[in-house]
């Protein structure tokens, strides 16, 4: 492909003025270690400084974590948790926090639920292939959009970025028989900057 020649003048004039931004959706993923015999465990400054758009938690045993055959670390299994909320600056979310029971009354639709409110599809026709049936069965996932507007999954707009320290607070129905780890993926609102000497410039310590 011959780029037009007009076109090329065109963007070094305006790369004169300004530089080409783009924008970029920056994913991290942190992994935090809970021991056994733990029933209640807050996570501490989880994020600091740049806060997420969204966060999808899962636990995972640590042996599979970390690499043993007999085991599947892609199994997001419950571990019978019930509670879970997140704190940004000391401020609850949900203002509700999500208390399934994953014991014979199966009550965790809420837990559930998330997958769909948390990634943007709760009004949209479509789906992400785990029923309710097998999400206690190693797709124990829970998503939560952090945007004051739940705009986590749209394109069509920033939020402002704000800074501070988020916070993970986790309880299960019975004290931990083996030490698992906590996965938090997370999507941040990013920009790449080119500017006229073609260096490429990068927000991600923001």
């Amino acid at each position: 492909m011959k780029i037009n020649p007009t076109i090329l003048i065109a963007h070094t004039k305006a790369l004169e003025s300004t530089s080409a931004k783009y924008p970029i959706t920056k994913a991290d993923v942190k992994v935090l270690t809970i021991p056994s015999g733990i029933q209640r465990k807050s996570l501490d400054n989880v994020f600091l400084g740049q806060l997420p758009k969204r966060c999808i938690i899962g636990f995972v045993s640590n042996k599979a974590f970390n690499g043993d055959y007999a085991t599947n670390p892609f199994n997001f299994h419950h571990y019978k948790i019930n509670y879970l909320s997140l704190y940004i600056d000391g401020q609850q979310i949900p203002s509700k926090p999500l208390q399934p029971d994953f014991t014979e009354s199966g009550l965790y639709v809420r837990a559930y639920h998330t997958l769909y409110s948390g990634t943007g599809i709760h009004f949209l026709n479509e789906g992400n292939d785990i029923s309710r049936e097998d999400y206690p069965k190693g797709y124990c996932l829970m998503a939560f959009d952090l945007t004051p507007d739940l705009s986590a999954n749209a394109n069509t707009h920033w939020n402002l970025v704000k800074n501070g320290s988020l916070r993970i607070e986790v309880g299960f129905e019975d004290a931990l028989s083996e030490t698992i780890n906590c996965l938090v993926y997370a999507e941040f609102d990013n920009v790449i900057e080119i500017d006229k000497h073609r260096n490429v410039m990068v927000d991600f310590s923001s």
